[in-house]
């Protein structure tokens, strides 16, 4: 593995103090040192052809504070790439044999320190959130050492908040896979120490299907959860796997950073901490159904109450973020469905390993409730009962629900779906 550089100017910034700390890339040993620092365009929009690229325009940022905006090729489409030449961004795909720039017809002086994030694009077409090395690294009490996994597509805030902690922190060290490692990821966490993991909910429902043994052999003693809602099954689940670990839920987005951060095994956080004020700690507050976040760690131009746009129920003492708010409500006939409750009902069934829950246009009712489920191929819990068909997981449901959040139609899928992102539209 190898990465073309060329002679890089005075560092701007001392080194980072994670600097010596491991990193494993490809199956490769190196350290943050020990990466080459590939000579940028400034401002650059740089698309990464591989982990150890992305790696290295990371420290090559740390050190020399490059306007950056960094990401995949897969995720910057034409449209995309038109729109940051046009914004003064000089587009370079980096490689091992180097810097390819496409500069812009009109550049523009770089703004020092400047980091650029796209949004996953869930709302509609990715938009460009502007952030900082500091406004990124909400960790900053010494940690535990620790060997984090980091499965997330570089340039993505996920991805940030786990290179960040690397680069700070001294004893925090990286084990990077892949995409095409991703369905093999235990055995490459096992075999180079890792003890600690972040992942969607996908993520881990992905490999707890494919294969839950293998998830049981990694010593993990801290297992982080994001990126979309977290539902008491999986928090259930992963600590039968891990009983002795820290389970950690994190709220957190390219708009408002890490907001909300739960190691008490629940779904959701506490309602007693709405609306109170703790200096250098998010706000939290709900308007309309609406999770509100007044954050220090906010983008560029992103000051004061910013609504998230995830639609939120408090339940028992727990506010539950249940999905986006242009998507988890679903009008039947006049009565509101929650897709989110309504997916947590299906994900709470012994015999399904992962749900999504949409609505469909009906005649009368103007919208019906579907959903689609992975069934747990291996489930001990349905030896004798059978497998569960359509019929028995919408009378689970009829159970559990009122009669209109009742899904009319449930599809089976042979395996879950998902995202570069690590999400899968749920």
């Amino acid at each position: 593995m190898t990465v073309a550089t060329s002679r890089q100017s005075a560092p701007a910034h001392p080194e980072p103090a994670g600097v010596d700390n491991r990193l494993v890339v490809g199956g490769t040993a190196l350290t943050w040192r020990s990466l080459p620092t590939p000579t940028l365009p400034d401002p650059a929009a740089v698309l990464a052809h591989s982990a150890v690229h992305a790696l290295t325009a990371a420290r090559q940022h740390a050190v020399h504070g490059t306007e950056l905006l960094l990401s995949t090729a897969s995720r910057v489409d034409e449209v995309l790439r038109t729109e940051l030449l046009e914004a003064g961004f000089t587009v370079s795909v980096l490689d091992d044999d180097g810097v390819h720039p496409s500069a812009p017809a009109r550049p523009r002086a770089a703004e020092p320190g400047r980091l650029w994030l796209l949004t996953s694009g869930s709302t509609g077409r990715p938009k460009r959130v502007g952030h900082t090395l500091d406004t990124l690294t909400t960790v900053r009490a010494d940690q535990p050492d620790r060997t984090w996994l980091c499965p997330y597509a570089p340039g993505t805030y996920a991805w940030w908040q786990v290179v960040t902690l690397s680069l700070t922190q001294p004893g925090q060290h990286l084990v990077v896979v892949e995409p095409d490692e991703l369905d093999d990821w235990p055995s490459v966490a096992a075999a180079h120490g890792v003890d600690a993991a972040s992942g969607t909910p996908t993520f881990w429902r992905r490999t707890l299907y494919r294969d839950a043994d293998a998830l049981a052999r990694v010593p993990l003693r801290q297992v982080t959860l994001g990126g979309e809602p977290v539902d008491q099954a999986i928090l259930d689940q992963l600590r039968e796997v891990f009983p002795a670990a820290r389970i950690s839920w994190i709220y957190a987005s390219s708009e408002v950073g890490a907001s909300i951060v739960v190691h008490d095994g629940r779904a959701g956080f506490p309602a007693e901490w709405l609306d109170r004020e703790t200096p250098g700690r998010p706000t939290l507050s709900v308007r309309d159904d609406e999770l509100v976040v007044t954050s220090p760690y906010h983008g560029a131009g992103l000051a004061g109450p910013v609504r998230t746009g995830d639609r939120v129920q408090v339940l028992d003492g727990r506010v539950l973020i249940t999905g986006r708010l242009d998507s988890d409500e679903i009008n039947v006939g006049g009565s509101k469905v929650s897709a989110g409750v309504v997916r947590g009902v299906l994900a709470g069934h012994p015999a399904v390993a992962w749900a999504r829950v949409t609505g469909r246009r009906a005649p009368v009712l103007g919208r019906m409730v579907v959903a689609e489920v992975v069934l747990a191929s291996t489930d001990p819990t349905t030896v004798d009962s059978g497998v569960p068909d359509e019929a028995a997981l919408v009378r689970w449901c009829a159970d559990r629900l009122p009669e209109h959040a009742v899904p009319r139609r449930i599809r089976v899928l042979s395996d879950i779906p998902v995202k570069e992102t690590l999400k899968s539209d749920v």
